[in-house]
C-alpha cells in the first residue's frame, strides 16, 4: 500500500491544469488529477462518504476522497499481480474489495490501511459484490473459472461455491436477489436466502454476448432489456436500442453498434445510466421509458459509471475498455476519470404517459 499525491487538486476539462475546482465551475464536468496510468475497469463510491475506489489494468486500487467543490485527493493505493477488474465496498464503507486477472480477491481496510488477500479462484476474478446478508456480510466474487464464490472474511476458505454454465462476466447483487451474467448469454439469478442453487435460468433476451448486468442486462449489441424476475411480471418487460451511430451522414440507419460497458442506478430516484463503447453515456427513466440525459459524446468509450451515495455525483471513466482487443490500444489513447454534478432534472423520474 502507498499513499499518493497529498494535496491534489482537480482539474476543469479547458481549464489550465494547475486551476482548483470550485461550485462555480459545476456545470463543466471535472477531471480528477492523477488517474491510474492504463485503462480504468470498474468504479465504486463508498456508501458512507464520497470516497471513489477505482480499479485499473495498472494493476492498482487507487482511492479517491471527493470534495464539496469536486477537488480530488488521493487518499492510498495498493495493488494486484495483474490487471484490476472490479471493486467494491462494504456497507460500512470501511473495506475496499477487489479482484483481479492474477485470480485473487484482496480487501483494504480503510483504518488500518492494510491490503490482504481474501479470495482466490482458478481464473481471473471478473466481478467482486459485498452482500449485506442478516447477520454477517459476506463477499461474493464471480470469475472466469466458471463459478460464483461466498467468502466469510472471518475464514480463509469459502463458505460456499456455485458452478456456473459458462465464465462469470457480469453479476450485481440487490439482497436477496442475485444476478449472474455468463459467457453464451446465459443470465442466472439467485435467492440469496438459498444461494447455492440457481433460483431461475434464462437465455437473454438480448441477441448477442452479456456485458453487464445490473439487475436487468445490458448486451453488447447497443442495446438493453429490461428484464422483471416474476413471471407475472412479464408483461412489462422490454428492450430498447442505444449507443449506436448511423453508417453514413444522415443516413439514419443507425448502422454503427457498439458495446453497452455499465449501468449504474440512481440511489435516489431509481433511474439509470447506460455508457458505451462510442464514448456515450444517457440518463434513463425505465417507468417513463424515455431518455432523461445525453452527455456530449467523449474522445474514447465510456469504460465504467458509478453514482455517489446520494446521487448528487456521477463519476465516469474515458477510457479504453478492449472492445477492439490489443490493437486498439494506442498510446495517444485518452483515459480520464471525470466527475459529473448532477442535476435533479436530469435524474428525476418524469410523469408517465
Amino acid at each position: 500500500m502507498s499513499f499518493f499525491g497529498g494535496s491534489n487538486t482537480s482539474t476543469v476539462v479547458g481549464a489550465n491544469s494547475n486551476s482548483t475546482v470550485t461550485p462555480n465551475t459545476a456545470d463543466k464536468d471535472i477531471e480528477v488529477a492523477d488517474p491510474p496510468t492504463d485503462s480504468i475497469s470498474s468504479l465504486s463510491f463508498s456508501s458512507q462518504a464520497d470516497y471513489l475506489a477505482v480499479g485499473s489494468w495498472d494493476n492498482s486500487v487507487r482511492i479517491y476522497e471527493v470534495g464539496t467543490g469536486g477537488q480530488t485527493q488521493g487518499k492510498a493505493m495498493y495493488e494486484h499481480q495483474g490487471p484490476v477488474l472490479s471493486v467494491c465496498w462494504n456497507k460500512e464503507g470501511n473495506k475496499v474489495f477487489s479482484g483481479g486477472a492474477d485470480n485473487t480477491g484482496r480487501m483494504f481496510d480503510i483504518t488500518t490501511g492494510q491490503p490482504q488477500q481474501i479470495a482466490q479462484h482458478d481464473a481471473p476474478i471478473k466481478v467482486v459484490k459485498w452482500v449485506d446478508a442478516p447477520g454477517a456480510g459476506i463477499l461474493a466474487t464471480g470469475s472466469w473459472d466458471k463459478t460464483v464464490k461466498y467468502w466469510d472474511l472471518r475464514t480463509p476458505t469459502p463458505v460456499a461455491t456455485v458452478t456456473l454454465p459458462e465464465r462469470c462476466y457480469t453479476l450485481d447483487v440487490q439482497y436477496p436477489l442475485m444476478v449472474v451474467g455468463t459467457a453464451e448469454r446465459h443470465v442466472q439469478i439467485f435467492d440469496l436466502s438459498n444461494p447455492n442453487k440457481a433460483y431461475k435460468t434464462i437465455l437473454s433476451p438480448l441477441k448477442f454476448q452479456t456485458r453487464v448486468v445490473s439487475c436487468f442486462t445490458a448486451s453488447q449489441i447497443g442495446r438493453v432489456a429490461i428484464q422483471y424476475v416474476e413471471e407475472k411480471d412479464a408483461t412489462n418487460n422490454f428492450s430498447f436500442k442505444c449507443h449506436r451511430r448511423d453508417a453514413t451522414p444522415n443516413g439514419k440507419d443507425q448502422g454503427l453498434v457498439y458495446a453497452v460497458n455499465d449501468i449504474s442506478f440512481h440511489p435516489v430516484h431509481g433511474t439509470f445510466s447506460t455508457c458505451g463503447a462510442d464514448g456515450t453515456i444517457h440518463f434513463w427513466d425505465k417507468d417513463a421509458r424515455t431518455r432523461l440525459k445525453t452527455f456530449d459524446m467523449a474522445p474514447g468509450p465510456i469504460a465504467a459509471t458509478t453514482f455517489n451515495r446520494n446521487g448528487s455525483i456521477f463519476a465516469y471513466a474515458v477510457s479504453y475498455d478492449w472492445s477492439k482487443g490489443h490493437s486498439g490500444m494506442t498510446p495517444t489513447h485518452p483515459n480520464k476519470l471525470m466527475l459529473h454534478a448532477c442535476k435533479e432534472e436530469e435524474v428525476r423520474k418524469r410523469p408517465r404517459k
